[in-house]
Formats: structure tokens, C-alpha cells, sequence
């Protein structure tokens, strides 16, 4: 994809999420009913109804390929912010909105210059590829880093323009404008349209499986409400859900929760050790969502290491791409 042509989508691209800032968010409140008399509405529950009811161990059992039973996929978050605005994950607190917030801003640069390298030589020397949440400013402000993470075949899910914007209170035409822009994006600059998507800080609106679905992306990390992956209702195609594991995210464990490196190691140690013994009996999927400001700081990376060595010691244990594992999981369900 030629620069002019990236500059051309990526300047749609950052007009259309600057929208979000200037849109409200939320859902308008029912009207008001008469004082100590609840309504139906006040009774029901709304619930997603985005998937059926099921649980676990209700299902059929299957197996992954080669026999395995717990699928791992690495998550690295690969996200450009705005130099211009004070949004964005934070290593200090910038409460008064301080512009430009040149602690927070270069903390995260870290991420893209060197930490984000740190996961590659890790994942290489594992024989390990990733599924990367790719903010698609990337292709215009770090084209080189694209190419470097092509080269080891790593998979592109759409993840946004940036992150310092996200989809909360778009319009459905600015909303599908958006994911429309994102998606190409990427596709021109890796020669693959992204089959999975992450939200910008997991946020949706009531219209994004939807769009998604309507575009070709046939799988999401952001509903987290499950062990397994699942087939979720849109409009038209088809959409999966597959586990992206909050519970062992870096960015609440190490920056909100501030634990070390060995209670990260436990932590994803653990979380791997219940899910292999529960694929025992249902086959299971286990995320490890990383930020390369966060675990690719030196402090840190021997942690990640330690936890792969650990995983690949057990025989059952599937380390896959996003795609690969819908593609098995459809192979398995639907025949």
C-alpha cells in the first residue's frame, strides 16, 4: 500500500473517530413513570441476546487439532495514541488532563520501540506466533513495524484507528465508516482482511457485531463469558465469540492491581493449570492479552517466558492464531 494511500484512509480514519469525543454515550432513560408505581420496563431485565443459553457441560465434546485439548492464543495489543490528547492507558495518574502528557505518552512509546520486540524474540525462540490487535495508525506511523510482525507470520485483528478513541456513542453510519476504514487499512498494508476484531478498551455499541459481521470478520475477543468459543447472533454471516481472559489482562494486574512478576507468573500459571485439567473433559481456550509497554519492560518479560516454557511442557496444549481456532472450532461443531 503506497504512503498516499495509507495517509488518505488513516486522515478518514482519525476524523471519523474524533467523532466519538462529541457524541454522548449510553442509552436514553425510559420516561418517567408515576411516582412509586414500577412499570414492566423497571421489572424486565435486558439481557444481550447476542447468543443462546448454554452451559458447559451441557455440550458435545470435541478435540482441536493433532488431538489437543487446550487451545493458547498470545493477544499483543500493537496501539499508537495521540500526542494532542490526554486519553490513553496511564503509568501516573494525569487527572487534570494535562496536554501533551509526556510521561504517560513516551511510557507507551516504549511499547512500540523496544518492548514489543522483547515479544517477538520471546515468541520466536517458543516457535510461537501471535494474533495482534492492530490500531491501524500503525500502517501510517510505524509501516516497518507492520512488516517485521508479517515476516513471522503473526495474524492482524482490527483493533481501532487509535487508542485514544473508541466506539462508545457513535452513530451507526460514523460507526461502520470507522471499522469500514480500519479493516482496510490493514488489509492493504498485509494483504489480508482481518477476520477478528478487538474493540478499542472492549467497547461496543448495540451495532458492532453487526457491522462487523456485514464486513467479513467472523470472530471478537470482547465478550469474555466464556471458556470456550461460541456462535453469536448478527444479522448476517457469522460471528464467534473467542475467549481473550480479562482475568490474567497485564494492564489490570501489573498497572491497576499492581502486582509483581511472580504473582503475574502465578497468576497466568494458575489460570492455565485449571483450564488444561478442565480440558480434560470439554476442550477449552486460554488468552494471554499482552501491551508491550507493560509486560515487554524488562522487569517483566522473563515472566511471559517462564509461563510459556510451562505450557509447552504439557502435550495437549494447542498454540494457535485467532483464525485457526474459529476454522477448528467450526470444523468441530458444525460437521
Amino acid at each position: 500500500m503506497r504512503n498516499r494511500d495509507r495517509r488518505d484512509f488513516l486522515k478518514r480514519g482519525g476524523l471519523l473517530a474524533g467523532a466519538a469525543g462529541a457524541l454522548a454515550s449510553g442509552v436514553a432513560a425510559p420516561a418517567a413513570a408515576q411516582p412509586g408505581v414500577q412499570t414492566q420496563q423497571d421489572r424486565a431485565v435486558r439481557r444481550a441476546d447476542r447468543y443462546d443459553d448454554s452451559f458447559i457441560f451441557e455440550r458435545k465434546p470435541f478435540t482441536w487439532p493433532g488431538n489437543k485439548t487446550l487451545a493458547v492464543w498470545i493477544v499483543p495489543n500493537v496501539e499508537v495514541w495521540r500526542y494532542d490528547s490526554p486519553s490513553g492507558q496511564a503509568i501516573t495518574p494525569n487527572d487534570r488532563g494535562i496536554v501533551p502528557d509526556v510521561v504517560n505518552y513516551a511510557w507507551r512509546e516504549y511499547g512500540m520501540r523496544v518492548g514489543l520486540w522483547r515479544f517477538a524474540d520471546v515468541l520466536d525462540a517458543a516457535g510461537v506466533k501471535a494474533t495482534v490487535a492492530l490500531n491501524a495508525a500503525v500502517v501510517e506511523h510505524h509501516p516497518k513495524a507492520v512488516d517485521e510482525m508479517k515476516k513471522r507470520g503473526w495474524e492482524f485483528m482490527g483493533h481501532g484507528i487509535t487508542n485514544s478513541e473508541n466506539l462508545a456513542g457513535l452513530t451507526l453510519e460514523t460507526e461502520r465508516n470507522l471499522i469500514q476504514t480500519a479493516l482496510r487499512t490493514i488489509e492493504q498494508a498485509t494483504g489480508r482482511r482481518p477476520r477478528g476484531w478487538l474493540g478499542s478498551g472492549l467497547t461496543e455499541t448495540y451495532n458492532t457485531l453487526d457491522i462487523l459481521a456485514e464486513e467479513g470478520v467472523v470472530y471478537c475477543g470482547d465478550w469474555n463469558s466464556d471458556d470456550q468459543p461460541y456462535r453469536m447472533k448478527v444479522k448476517t454471516g457469522r460471528m464467534y465469540s473467542v475467549p481473550y481472559c480479562m482475568e490474567i489482562n497485564d494492564i489490570p494486574l501489573f498497572i491497576r492491581k499492581g502486582y509483581t512478576g511472580e504473582q503475574y507468573l502465578q497468576l497466568v500459571v494458575d489460570q492455565f493449570d485449571a483450564l488444561y485439567a478442565d480440558s480434560a473433559k470439554q476442550p477449552r481456550v486460554m488468552g494471554i492479552p499482552l501491551h508491550p509497554m507493560i509486560t515487554g519492560q524488562p522487569l517483566r518479560i522473563k515472566y511471559l517466558e517462564r509461563a510459556l516454557a510451562r505450557m509447552k511442557q504439557r502435550d495437549k496444549v494447542w498454540f494457535a492464531t485467532g483464525s485457526e481456532i474459529v476454522d477448528a472450532y467450526q470444523r468441530a461443531t458444525l460437521s
